[in-house]
């Protein structure tokens, strides 16, 4: 008896939940005609939609934009972003102005079911009412395309959406950001586009066990879809720290000289998504991320020159196997003189992909290569997939030295598991060539 009274507690505290978490849809809007929405509105759209990265996360092929089906894994299964086209079935073609803001700030769609928190609703709820209006009407203006992602695969119980109502008790905070009257007009610019569209502390900031970020560890570096954001806080890796005109230079054209190359996740982010944004934007952005490193980073520092003269005769003196591999792999076009580092080289004892705590990018670099279309255009690098893991960490191991720094941890497992990572992409990629 006292079991099947447990149990009938439990039933009804769960549904409790779920009735309580569900939120109602709202009234239908109709007025959705896309030649109504003025062509000046839809372009301010496009722009934020860049800003956003929003291609990136909702686009799979090039020949169904905004379609869904783009794959996060996480630890608590994969999930499939949906297809924002205006597609009245399949899409968002049937939601209402409020809809769509409602989905943007609160996190709930049009059916009133909660969305996941992989959809940053918990940085968009900073974005303005006008901002807004233009992303509604440049997703509105969109071509249908009738595409269903796959389902997503979680794991029970995290498959339930509507215990997201008690993740977001826990962790969002609903009141949108508010401008620091202590800071200029264009850091608070930077802050609003950082915080809101750009969501920049979604990917450079750690999360707890339920995949919240830590608000306490803000920008100290995350792993993020396998390629590693780092630190933005004062703790950043970089043997020299940005300043506004560099941060400026690789945000706009994905290269600085003494940081590197913008790859990976953040290739896609300059060259697909902050191209269109004005040059007063992406100052403002680099205004205000500058500013996360602290006043501490302001001060006078080691000049690149002699970092660069540092790690070159470390490298004169070390004769190991690592180092045979990098003169005949990589020097003819990582070699860069202690004076005048070309940004085009990307000078190794400077870029955070070596001094960084993870070696992830440095291992995913070396064995995936560079294309023009997933680095900065002008550059390519080729993969090294052919070296055998032991010459991976040999190489990496030799690369740390050069820099002057301690030997990264659980090497070879790395090496090993994005190994075997990009086995699986190559087999992914030619079995869809082959469709």
């Amino acid at each position: 008896m006292a079991k099947r009274l447990s149990l009938a507690v439990c039933i009804f505290l769960f549904a409790g939940i779920a009735l309580a978490s569900w939120r109602t849809p709202p009234s239908a809007n109709d007025e959705r005609d896309q030649g109504k929405f003025d062509p000046a509105l839809v372009k301010t759209g496009e722009v934020l939609a860049g800003i956003g990265n929003c291609s990136t996360c909702h686009t799979v092929s090039a020949d169904k934009p905004y379609a869904g089906g783009v794959d996060f894994p996480t630890p608590f299964g994969t999930l499939y972003s949906t297809n924002i086209t205006p597609h009245p079935q399949q899409g968002i073609g049937s939601w209402s102005r409020e809809d769509f803001f409602r989905a943007m700030r609160e996190g709930v769609s049009a059916d009133g079911s909660h969305l996941y928190p992989a959809f940053p609703y918990t940085h968009y709820k900073n974005v303005t009412d006008e901002d807004l209006d233009a992303l509604y009407a440049y997703f509105m203006t969109r071509e249908p395309v009738d595409h269903t992602p796959p389902e997503n695969a979680l794991r029970f119980p995290f498959n339930q959406r509507f215990l997201q109502w008690g993740w977001k008790l826990m962790y969002f905070d609903p009141e949108p950001w508010q401008p620091d009257p202590a800071q200029s007009d264009q850091w608070n610019r930077g802050a609003y586009l950082a915080k809101g569209l750009g969501h920049c502390s979604a990917c450079h900031t750690p999360r707890n066990a339920m995949g919240a970020e830590e608000k306490d560890r803000a920008y100290a570096g995350a792993l993020v879809d396998n390629w590693y954001a780092p630190a933005l806080d004062a703790s950043q890796p970089v043997p020299v720290h940005w300043d506004e005109e560099a941060l400026y230079q690789y945000l706009r054209s994905g290269l600085s000289a003494n940081h590197g190359v913008a790859v990976g996740s953040m290739g896609e982010v300059v060259h697909r998504g902050l191209n269109r944004a004005a040059d007063d934007d992406i100052r403002a952005l680099a205004t205000y991320l500058v500013s996360l490193s602290g006043e501490e980073n302001s001060t006078e520092q080691v000049q690149p020159a002699e970092i660069i003269t540092a790690a070159q005769q470390r490298a004169d003196t070390d004769h190991s196997a690592g180092e045979m591999l990098y003169v005949g792999a990589c020097a003819a076009c990582h070699y860069n003189s202690a004076d005048k580092p070309m940004a085009a080289r990307a000078e190794l004892s400077l870029n955070s992909a070596v001094t960084a705590e993870d070696p992830t990018n440095l291992i995913r670099v070396v064995l995936e290569g560079i294309g023009t279309d997933s680095g900065t255009p002008v550059l390519v690098m080729p993969g090294y997939a052919a070296l055998s893991d032991s010459d991976l960490v040999a190489l990496a191991q030799f690369l740390r030295r050069r820099s002057g720094l301690p030997e990264w941890k659980n090497l070879r497992q790395r090496v090993e598991e994005l190994r075997e990572l990009h086995r699986q992409s190559q087999v992914t990629e030619a079995q869809q060539a082959g469709e």
